[in-house]
């Protein structure tokens, strides 16, 4: 019978000579990175590291292990990859643009701009961020807001970004990719949908309700309730509050907030409609200054990558292998480039960190191309 504890035994010692052997490829790739640093030798090689994983390739005596050698090397190559750009960082200077860090962000002295009518979600984010309403205003579309912070008539812009069950708001981040505003802080709107109408309204009596699709969903328990209304999608929850009292028509009502009601005059008939009472929409805080809160603790950053074998997992292991946690990716189609994608990433850390640098430098070297959207 074998002996289990023997077997443990040489594995031991074999991985002995694996950590030696390693350490010793590092030190020469610690100088071959010294070599480029002089030369001005870019780290990724792509046809030495495809010739040299064929090299290895051939010398397995055991076929069956091929992959995993490849697989092992090719780790091997990245380790080594990532440690020449931390040296890169550290002694060539970073390729970190300049940028300005501010204490505090002056939530005062300022012009806010969001997307919508008074009583929108979006307004809402806005007032619970900035402190001096009446510097707020709204505009038709996302693209005239980022554009209103671009051309200097706004020094922010609040848009959503996402929604904890309906997910991204897609055209938002195709904006901050095009436009070059950055997020400088972000704000949290819980959605509490109530069911409007002019004051005096009977239930009873409802045709027609209004909202937007997704306020239509998010209370679709509700509306079971009353198969018989006709349901009819507006742009937003709070037009459709204002569709209501332009109408003045008893016989219609909307799913809005109830900060809509207060906004148009509007009663509300019942609150608490929706199905999720933990549904919250996510708002970020743009402006056209490349300028950061000195504590800010979350990256943004958005990439693109060639569609080949492994090249997203690549780019991701900078982040992981700086020990930076991240929280989110998504992807959105690049137009005109049939499945291409980019790659929207959040993760923890701040810019002034050098193990953020240090992810940030190797996605640099090896991506298409990478933009920073925003520390905060």
């Amino acid at each position: 019978m074998l002996d289990l504890g023997k077997i443990r035994e040489d594995i031991d010692g074999i991985d002995q000579q694996l950590v030696d052997l390693f350490e010793k490829r590092m030190k020469l790739c610690r100088d071959v990175a010294e070599y480029k640093i002089d030369t001005g030798k870019k780290v990724l090689d792509t046809d030495r590291e495809k010739a040299k994983l064929e090299k290895i390739a051939s010398l397995v005596k055991d076929k069956e292990n091929v992959h995993a050698i490849n697989d092992l090397f090719a780790q091997i190559m990245a380790n080594s990859r990532k440690m020449q750009y931390r040296l890169l960082e550290a002694t060539t200077g970073t390729l970190r643009e300049p940028y300005e860090a501010i204490d505090a962000i002056d939530k005062v002295h300022c012009k806010v701009v969001y997307q919508g009518v008074p009583g929108a979600y979006a307004h809402i984010a806005a007032k619970q961020f900035f402190e001096k309403e009446e510097d707020i205003s709204c505009v038709p579309t996302w693209r005239d807001a980022m554009e209103a912070v671009q051309n200097g008539s706004a020094d922010y812009a609040v848009l959503p970004i996402e929604n904890s069950t309906a997910g991204i708001v897609a055209g938002v981040y195709d904006l901050l990719q095009e436009y070059n505003n950055y997020i400088i802080a972000e704000t949290y709107v819980k959605v509490q949908h109530a069911l409007l109408g002019l004051p005096g309204t009977d239930l009873s009596k409802v045709q027609v309700v209004y909202s937007h699709p997704q306020g239509l969903m998010q209370c679709s328990e509700f509306l079971e309730e009353h198969k018989d209304w006709q349901q009819i999608s507006q742009q937003n929850t709070a037009l459709s509050a204002k569709k209501v009292l332009l109408e003045k028509d008893m016989t219609h009502v909307a799913i809005a907030s109830e900060e809509a009601a207060k906004e148009y005059g509007l009663e509300v008939l019942k609150s608490g409609i929706n199905r999720n009472n933990n549904n919250t929409t996510r708002f970020v805080v743009v402006t056209k200054t490349r300028k950061f809160v000195k504590n800010a603790q979350k990256m943004s950053i958005v990439f693109e990558t060639t569609n080949e074998t492994g090249t997203l997992y690549n780019l991701l292991s900078h982040i992981i292998y700086n020990g930076l946690n991240m929280n989110k990716i998504e992807s959105r189609p690049i137009e005109g480039r049939n499945w291409e994608f980019r790659f929207f990433i959040d993760f923890e850390g701040n810019i002034d960190d050098p193990s953020v640098m240090n992810a940030l430098r190797g996605i640099e070297e090896e991506s298409k191309a990478i933009k920073l959207l925003g520390n905060y």
